[in-house]
């Protein structure tokens, strides 16, 4: 009777599981609004008083209220999408490539993996070349305040930098586990809001101290009709980089409790974050546009508008190289996970590919590392990928531009509509259908527009 009593009273203690059998999710409304702001507040925002000197006080803010409109239209119709669309089953979809699979089959989900990796690795090039930038801004954010603003501050050591930011990450990409650490997207979502934050004020403080609002209605004037066209391409593209975060939207759904459905928090989330990004966007974009007109840096926080407080603007980047040096590891831990999965089921008797070997650690004599021969090479060979091609093209709004342009219709729109459909089971040619059809085309010739412009600016800073 005793035995029976404890195994009772242990039967009792256990927690309750979700119906997936994994720990009971505990998310809410305010978790998920801190992890969308997390997830889309980066670098990107950077380049936004610039793309609104492209566009104009016109074209400007109204590129982003659209842009914020069609994110939260994505947004809605991919949290629709967590769980199947069988009633009976109701499975969960943990990842966008699971919702994709389930919705729409294997054919689409290579398509969607291939272009979520693709824009993962490019988004690696982009950290490396802003870093480098950011630690060159430093450097003569100290020599202008030294030596005053009309200094030759100007030395090109970024491919230094970039090399020394590269050898970081080599030595990073080792680490076991690092995407598992949490204090790492807490200490990353810190620094992107503090420098963002700064380069609000900043530019606020310079409009006033201005004490006119500069800029025009047409924006940035340019040579010729065809240079004009190109500049709004990529301008239309980094701000496509700086909003969606579709990438991320189901894993941030499968962390919120039931009941409510996880689709309706998710919706009242998506209203909050959206509403606080663009309010947040607009004064980045806007103000640093109305401090600067059409001189407005392509980076506001390395572009050199700004001089004093010296400090400010070496802290300001500071926190933009602490969180890069996480966000870095936060995207490429996701493609060296595949890279080991993929590896290990191609090989599953190459020592080369599954053994590992204890390596002694200097100064750690009681501790050892476990060394693999395959992801040594491979996670070596990635970083100095992403390295050389940073050197390759160190255009930070261009490359932006063609990393937003990119996703932009596949991921944000096209796979989200089409799930969506299949969801609701909508037929074709019925009015829903025809509409999100017609959604799908408009964003489409957006985002090629937007690609190719981006492109052409690669191009021609290279050939330049």
């Amino acid at each position: 009777m005793a035995h029976d009593g404890s195994h009772s009273l242990e039967l009792a203690a256990a927690p309750e599981l979700d119906d997936d059998g994994h720990t009971p999710r505990t998310g809410n409304l305010w978790t998920c609004f801190a992890h969308i702001i997390t997830a889309v507040i980066g670098c990107g925002v950077l380049a936004l008083s610039w793309s609104v000197a492209q566009l104009g006080w016109v074209g400007g803010p109204v590129a982003m209220v659209c842009f914020a409109f069609v994110t939260y239209i994505s947004a809605f119709l991919l949290s629709h999408c967590y769980r199947s669309p069988d009633l009976e089953k109701r499975q969960r979809n943990y990842t966008y490539m699971d919702a994709v699979r389930t919705h729409l089959g294997e054919k689409r989900t290579w398509l969607c993996g291939l272009l979520q990796y693709l824009n993962l690795y490019g988004t690696a090039i982009a950290y490396t070349i802003t870093t480098a930038t950011c630690l060159r801004a430093i450097k003569r954010a100290n020599c202008y305040h030294n030596e005053g603003h009309g200094a030759p501050c100007d030395a090109h050591d970024e491919h230094f930098y970039m090399l020394l930011f590269g050898a970081a990450q080599l030595v990073l990409s080792f680490i076991p586990n690092f995407h598992n650490m949490t204090w790492l997207s807490v200490v990353a979502a810190i620094m992107s809001f503090t420098y963002a934050t700064i380069g609000l004020g900043l530019g606020l403080a310079k409009t006033i101290e201005n004490g006119t609002i500069k800029g025009s209605i047409a924006g940035v004037p340019m040579s010729t009709p065809a240079q004009k066209v190109w500049r709004v391409a990529q301008a239309i593209g980094d701000i496509a980089f700086a909003y969606p975060y579709t990438l991320v939207l189901l894993e941030i759904q499968d962390t919120l409790k039931s009941p409510p459905p996880e689709s309706e928090t998710m919706q009242k989330g998506n209203v909050i974050a959206v509403l606080a990004t663009t309010f947040f966007y607009l004064g980045v974009g806007c103000f640093g546009y109305a401090a600067f007109g059409n001189a407005a840096p392509g980076n506001l926080l390395t572009g050199f508008g700004f001089y004093e407080p010296y400090w400010l603007i070496d802290f300001a980047n500071a926190c933009i190289v602490l969180h890069l040096l996480g966000g870095y590891q936060m995207f490429s831990q996701q493609i060296f996970t595949f890279a080991d999965r993929c590896f290990t089921a191609k090989f599953p008797n190459s020592a080369f590919v599954n053994r590992f070997y204890a390596v002694r650690v200097p100064g750690l004599p009681a501790a050892s590392y476990k060394l693999n021969l395959q992801r040594l090479c491979f996670r070596t060979a990635y970083v100095a990928s992403t390295t050389g091609l940073a050197l390759l093209f160190p255009y930070f709004n261009e490359v932006l531009g063609v990393l937003g342009a990119l996703i932009f219709w596949p991921l944000v729109i096209y796979l989200p509509v089409e799930m969506y459909c299949v969801q609701r089971g909508i037929p074709p040619w019925t009015r829903g259908w025809v509409a999100l059809q017609a959604f799908s085309a408009l964003c489409f010739v957006v985002g090629t527009f937007a690609f190719v412009g981006s492109v052409e600016g690669v191009i021609r800073k290279r050939l330049g």
